[in-house]
């Protein structure tokens, strides 16, 4: 029942902080440097001068649809038509949560781009009797998405997949506030140069100790926001931020250097947002 999307929003924010509650301190250990593009002979590309997202699609054949899809990420959520829960679910299908409580391993990369997380614990959504698993959650700041108009210092992408491939990503926004102490562990543990790996070992998370977030979002159909900008991607950004202190959020965006796509046009896309209804107990 779509009612349950509120645990999904509180499981993906807790992943996003890396541990909710009292994590033991984790053994770290460096790995090699990974995603080395120019090893792979990979196309490089960034967000600035003949490399940036104005650029994209001249780079490669590859990252045509950055220049001409007609459903592109991100966008400004202004504007959204108003919809419950219930009529969502006869829009998408019933959404479900499910998802392990516990993860004991982390793994974190500078690769070049943004700063990426992959847990261990398995969790994810479910769209209409399809399951999206989590595969790994990045940083962008300032945020891509805005709302009215105003973008965030930072925001968090959980990209999930289903066994055919297809793709959603939740999107949580972060402004100025107060410290969030289960943040620490990603802060204290950021690699120091690209290409550099942390692996992190016996720490707990607790998805149970993060309060929940409001059961309120925006949902419409997007892209990728990096090359090469796929398409059919099934995007959900919680609506209100969640806050962390100053130093958190520098500690993190001096680390991406801006890395944020500009806005791209809504064209013809359907917008929605969704306060969802009928919770379960």
């Amino acid at each position: 029942m779509f009612a349950r999307y509120r645990d999904w929003a509180a499981v993906a924010a807790c992943a996003a902080i890396a541990a909710c509650g009292g994590a033991e301190s984790p053994e770290v250990a460096e790995e090699p440097a990974a995603h080395d593009e120019a090893a792979r002979g990979a196309v490089h590309w960034g967000y600035e001068g003949a490399e940036g997202p104005e650029h994209w699609a001249g780079l490669s054949p590859d990252f045509s649809v950055c220049a001409s899809g007609r459903e592109q990420s991100p966008i400004d959520l202004s504007g959204a038509e108003e919809v419950s829960g219930t009529q969502l679910e006869h829009l998408i299908g019933e959404v479900i949560v499910n998802f392990d409580r516990r993860s004991e391993i982390l793994d974190l990369i500078d690769n070049g781009h943004t700063i990426q997380v992959t847990p261990d614990a398995e969790f994810g959504l479910m769209i209409d009797g399809t399951r999206f698993a989590l595969a790994q959650f990045h940083f962008h700041s300032p945020s891509e998405h805005a709302i009215e108009g105003v973008h965030y210092p930072l925001e968090a992408h959980f990209v999930m997949s289903n066994s055919e491939g297809q793709l959603a990503v939740l999107g949580v926004l972060y402004k100025e506030g107060e410290h969030d102490p289960a943040f620490d562990l990603i802060v204290s543990n950021l690699p120091d140069n690209v290409g550099d790996a942390r692996h992190l070992e016996n720490l707990e998370l607790d998805i149970g100790a993060l309060r929940p977030l409001p059961d309120v979002f925006y949902e419409y159909a997007g892209s990728l926001t990096t090359p090469p900008c796929t398409e059919n991607v099934r995007w959900f950004v919680i609506a209100e931020p969640e806050e962390l202190s100053a130093d958190q959020i520098e500690a993190i965006s001096s680390h991406l250097h801006d890395n944020a796509r500009p806005l791209q046009p809504l064209n013809k896309r359907e917008l929605l947002r969704v306060t969802a209804e009928d919770r379960a107990p």
